[in-house]
């Protein structure tokens, strides 16, 4: 067997086989590391096979070496531009109100929008929406009318049946 690879140092190997989690990859000096699935690129990867063949010849970056095992990286043996770590966007300003970052529990607020909206609160709310010009398929129209219709039906006799089951009321004596 070769000397332990360094850590930190890319190689050049040859994919030898692919498995579910990864591919293993024979590099210089008769050694043989293992690329976990999450290494390969970074995208997601789904399936190895669509990123590597055996064969393959690649460059990877030996990430750990212990008890005889090296782990390698092929994403982190690419150039560093490809590579850079995510860096969150500088806020622009300050967030409107709603949705996940409004405080829990408080109301909405009435106005027509938020702190990052000022041209929102100009415009009236909408009361109801517009209804929607007949896009001319009458036959899904129909189907959707009848499954609406038939969900109503059901879920006011679940609601019912709920209701009934809740146990609001005083309990029986025998």
């Amino acid at each position: 067997m070769g000397v332990e690879p360094e850590v930190g140092s890319i190689m050049e190997g040859k994919v030898t086989s692919i498995m579910k989690f990864g591919a293993f990859v024979a590099l210089e000096g008769g050694r043989s590391g293992l690329v976990h699935i999450s290494e390969i690129a970074n995208s997601y990867v789904n399936d190895v096979h669509d990123y590597l063949q055996e064969g393959q010849s690649v460059k990877v970056r030996v990430l750990a070496s212990e008890n005889g095992k090296i782990n390698l990286s092929i994403k982190k043996a690419l150039p560093q531009e490809d590579n850079r770590p995510f860096v969150p966007r500088p806020a622009s300003g300050p967030r409107p109100a709603g949705g996940a970052f409004r405080s829990a529990g408080g109301p909405r607020p009435m106005d027509g929008g938020g702190a990052g909206h000022p041209a929102a609160g100009n415009r009236p709310a909408p009361t109801r929406p517009q209804p929607v010009p007949p896009s001319g398929d009458v036959e899904f129209e129909d189907k959707l009318k009848k499954f609406l219709s038939a969900s109503e039906g059901k879920m006011a006799d679940l609601n019912r049946s709920v209701d009934g089951k809740r146990g609001g009321g005083k309990k029986r004596r025998s």
